[in-house]
């Protein structure tokens, strides 16, 4: 039977990106108006709303009828499913995957990815190109359930301002990080974001993420990878690929896919951030 891969809008990608996808659209509340994730609200605009905005937005997770409205579609279509969904301690999105599959007559296979946009991103791209070889819907979710240990990202902030604002740090630590220009690195561990260090500067913040890429043994280029920026331009991004060169040279492209990073992760880290995702050599 074809496959239909179901993923959630904190992967950054879209339903047209390939005929076999599905992306559910979480929502973002700026005030009393409420948007859905990459349907009525681009990335563009939500980086300008929140800069303009005093006050953050709120994200909401994908509830169960979305869910249960696309798995009735795929079953309509004679499909199997599989759904990514980005990490259950992050978000009450894959409990209302759960839950929704419990409510239908056909197998469902769900899986938690423990990571979020671009950790997310190639868990589903990988999940896509399984799908291309011809795999069953058992076989696709085994993969992803084997490969997700090796998924590394790697994030630097511009700004600890949102953290601030959210209530991630305290605001004394947000002023003295503003005045020395520090520039927090974090990663995703375990299927929560822990902060990996910090440093003075871009450069010094980008050297730390070349660090990791090194600690864990380097990047298994046969896999998906990609690079996220988050605001309305990717300067930073790209001056990081540039600065970091020696790092793609078996990279079998010009250079690695990139994309904006949406509201789910956007709205805690702000404009200026930076992350990478890869899956580390087995």
């Amino acid at each position: 039977m074809p496959v239909r891969i179901i993923a959630d809008s904190a992967c950054d990608m879209a339903s047209a990106d390939h005929p076999q996808l599905t992306v559910l659209p979480l929502t973002v509340a700026f005030g009393t108006t409420v948007y859905q994730d990459g349907v009525d609200l681009s990335h563009e605009r939500f980086y300008e709303l929140l800069i303009e905005s005093d006050e953050l937005p709120s994200t909401g997770q994908v509830n169960p009828y979305a869910y249960t409205q696309a798995y009735e579609e795929a079953i309509a279509a004679g499909e199997d499913i599989v759904v990514i969904a980005l990490s259950s301690k992050l978000s009450g999105t894959h409990q209302s995957a759960v839950t929704a599959a419990a409510q239908i007559d056909a197998p469902v296979r769900i899986v938690d990815t423990q990571s979020v946009t671009v950790g997310e991103h190639i868990l589903v791209k990988y999940a896509l190109q399984l799908v291309d070889r011809g795999l069953g819907a058992q076989q696709i979710a085994d993969a992803i359930e084997a490969a997700r240990d090796r998924v590394v990202v790697i994030g630097l902030l511009d700004t600890l301002e949102y953290l601030r604002r959210g209530g991630r740090i305290s605001g004394a630590m947000g002023a003295v990080g503003e005045m020395l220009s520090i520039k927090p690195v974090v990663t995703v561990e375990d299927g929560e974001v822990h902060l990996m260090g910090k440093a003075r500067g871009s450069k010094n913040g980008r050297n730390l993420l070349t660090k990791k890429i090194e600690e864990v043994g380097g990047v298994d280029f046969s896999m998906p990878i990609e690079l996220g920026y988050a605001g309305l331009d990717d300067k930073l991004l790209r001056k990081y690929i540039a600065d970091s060169r020696a790092l793609w040279e078996e990279y079998p492209g010009a250079e690695p896919p990139v994309h904006s990073v949406g509201a789910t992760i956007g709205t805690h880290v702000g404009p200026g951030a930076i992350a990478l995702a890869f899956f580390k050599k087995a």
